[in-house]
């Protein structure tokens, strides 16, 4: 068992806390509330339109910011990496965030969202702030990979928890969480948490619980994310 995978037990109640959120679980029960998006959409759209949409306006945000990250995780990677298939395994997550970026343009333009014109809230902001401290030259590759696993695998993990067989998540919302709960993206969280698995358990240990702590913070920030999507600021 490696240090990932220590973490998640050690950790396992603020992993749940992060991955099966009452958003996500809303989500996957079919139980979505219109009252806590009125803030960002007031229009006639069926209710689940705007908890999602309105939900993609603030993950827009978030995603713009996260690609620069991925792009500094990969220059890490070339700098301090002993595996060169590290840069083919970020490389390829750093293109499918073009597509992920399309996607949200796309949506927005379907149901008139401008995203140009979007305000990141608190939770946003603190979230993105934290992911671009992760950009300095001090932070270290074993550090920030484990960043990136950990922010992806968050995601993956809450959303493939709407698509099991016994969920109600709303048909029009499957697109969105398959997106990033499908088995494709899992294999690729996988090869980040073997990536990381791998630095971890060659790095000393005042660099492991560093790796941890951020660890920690990212499934923090990820709470207060979710909780920002339910209405929080």
């Amino acid at each position: 068992m490696g240090t990932i995978e220590t973490w998640m037990m050690k950790h396992s109640l603020l992993f749940a806390g992060a991955t099966r959120h009452p958003f996500i679980r809303s989500i996957r029960d079919g139980t979505l509330h219109l009252s806590a998006f009125k803030r960002w959409l007031c229009c006639g759209l069926p209710y689940w339109m705007v908890q999602d949409h309105a939900y993609k306006e603030q993950d827009y945000i978030f995603v713009s910011a996260f690609v620069p990250f991925v792009a500094s995780v990969l220059l890490k990677a070339w700098k301090e990496s002993d595996d060169n298939s590290d840069m083919e395994i970020i490389l390829n997550g750093l293109a499918t965030l073009e597509g992920e970026l399309k996607w949200f343009k796309n949506e927005a333009s379907k149901w008139g969202i401008s995203l140009s014109s979007s305000v990141p809230l608190k939770a946003n902001l603190d979230y993105c702030s934290f992911v671009e401290s992760l950009m300095s030259s001090d932070v270290e590759y074993t550090v920030a990979i484990t960043a990136y696993w950990a922010i992806e695998a968050v995601y993956q993990a809450s959303y493939s928890h709407c698509l099991e067989e016994d969920s109600n998540t709303p048909a029009e919302l499957k697109e969105a969480c398959e997106r990033w709960g499908n088995d494709v993206f899992g294999q690729y969280c996988f090869s980040l948490q073997q990536i990381a698995n791998r630095c971890l358990a060659k790095a000393p240990d005042d660099l492991v619980s560093k790796a941890e702590v951020v660890f920690l913070r990212v499934l923090k920030h990820e709470v207060e994310f979710w909780n920002m999507s339910c209405g929080g600021t």
